[in-house]
């Protein structure tokens, strides 16, 4: 194993914006808003606010302390932390998951991320102006049974993230969050405004904020927990590997509060960005995809400045993208450079065109392979295509599994003085609150997660 010493951030500032960045992502502005709407508003809202203080914190906390006393990749870092704590070697297996759903996510989150890409260049050329639902439906329609477009989409952002992460934490990733989060806040804001100023502002904040226990069920319980997962960047060893290049003198356990708080802050912002104006366009809140891709449209192409507007909105989707993938990329990139001595470049190149050409496959889901089902012979499983299985398989079962192992990790194999030292919180009672939730109650709910999944 090689001893090789990671960059550092610059500045505890920029490490937040990038690990605010990696947890603001397609899963909030994509994902949340239509999640939202199809599991009753503020239930769903209740269950996931619950899920982040609860276990995703905690979960985020331990990833910071175990990525910054290894100082290495993800895998390594399990690898020696262990053998620092007389632990088996094994648990380096709980580096490689993490890495492998990062992965796994990537090659996913790009193809979305290459939708919006495709959806920016529809909204300059003034594709939205006029058109009704059943336009709106043919052109997304349009868009995913084409392979040969997606897939250029597709190429064109992987090759923007490989670029990114091939010139190193300074050049690469620091100088992209440094300017891609500032603009992605201020897009947001400037939609939340609209959405005051000409959408249904008041029905919004009761369809988000009015308590709906009526909808609390097992099934809106685990959708909750697995979007916390996702949305947050927990258990894909991305925090692991960030907290590697991170200073002795940041604390930990604020930085895990800014990254979450600002994460969740966001995900509420987008519900209260896009539901004002699909409720005074009178269009459905739930729908899937549908409420992104073929709802606002609809939207921007007979309001006020729409045009402007669905510009703003798909850079939006873009960035938040961009901000995840290279986080997405970065443990695997970490791993191959410090572990197989391989130059940066080539391998942010060639692993980022390896999930690119695993992507296509994910990509046939939607074309091609729309009516295959791998696993159909199971009534769960019944109408999920290779798309569908990966991201339930990866939010339902793996996220849980890694957010498990982590926390085993945390709780029960380091030490609990290392861990005190290593986290140095001011109050022994945060450090007791902490040590107790990572110890038993995250373990609980993810072994329930994982059963009743």
């Amino acid at each position: 194993m090689s001893d090789t010493k990671h960059e550092q951030w610059s500045s505890g500032t920029v490490f937040l914006l990038a690990a605010i960045g990696s947890a603001v992502g397609l899963g909030n502005i994509w994902k949340f808003p239509y999640m939202v709407g199809s599991n009753g508003g503020s239930a769903f809202i209740l269950i996931y606010l619950a899920a982040v203080l609860g276990i995703i914190v905690p979960i985020v906390i331990a990833e910071l302390m175990i990525g910054r006393r290894g100082q290495r990749s993800a895998i390594n870092t399990m690898r020696h932390v262990a053998e620092q704590e007389g632990a088996s070697r094994n648990w380096v297996f709980a580096g490689w998951l993490g890495v492998l759903i990062a992965y796994i996510v990537l090659t996913y989150f790009s193809l979305i991320a290459g939708w919006a890409l495709a959806y920016v260049a529809l909204a300059v050329h003034g594709t939205f102006s006029g058109i009704n639902a059943q336009d709106s439906q043919a052109i997304f329609d349009g868009l995913i049974a084409e392979p040969t477009t997606l897939i250029l989409w597709n190429f064109l952002f992987m090759t923007i993230t490989a670029a990114i992460v091939s010139r190193g934490i300074h050049r690469g990733i620091e100088s992209a969050v440094k300017w891609l989060m500032p603009m992605l806040f201020a897009i947001l804001i400037v939609l939340v405004f609209y959405g005051i100023a000409v959408g249904d502002f008041a029905q919004t904040w009761r369809f988000m904020f009015s308590a709906d226990f009526e909808n609390l069920n097992s099934e809106t319980l685990i959708m909750a927990l697995g979007q916390a997962f996702l949305s947050n960047s927990v258990a894909m060893s991305i925090m692991m590997t960030y907290g590697a290049y991170t200073k002795r003198n940041l604390s930990l356990g604020k930085s895990a509060l800014i990254i979450t708080g600002a994460d969740t802050a966001v995900a509420l912002i987008a519900g209260l960005a896009i539901f004002p104006i699909v409720f005074a366009s009178g269009l459905q809140a739930s729908g899937g995809p549908g409420l992104i891709f073929v709802t606002l449209p609809i939207a921007f192409g007979s309001m006020p400045l729409g045009y402007f507007l669905g510009i703003l909105f798909f850079l939006l989707l873009v960035f938040a993208a961009l901000t995840s993938t290279i986080s997405l990329l970065e443990p695997s990139v970490s791993w191959l450079v410090e572990h197989k001595g391989f130059k940066r470049p080539t391998v942010s190149y060639v692993a980022g065109g390896v999930s690119f050409t695993l992507g296509i496959l994910l990509m046939f889901s939607f074309n091609i392979w729309d009516t295959a089902y791998p696993l159909g012979m199971f009534e769960r499983f019944r109408e999920m295509t290779l798309f569908d299985l990966t991201d339930y398989i990866t939010g339902s079962f793996l996220l849980p599994l890694s957010g498990l192992l982590i926390t085993v990790f945390a709780g029960w194999v380091i030490s609990k003085k290392a861990a005190r030292d290593e986290l140095q919180f001011r109050s022994p009672h945060l450090f007791s609150i902490w040590y107790y939730t990572v110890r038993y109650l995250a373990p609980i709910a993810l072994i329930l997660i994982l059963l009743f999944g």
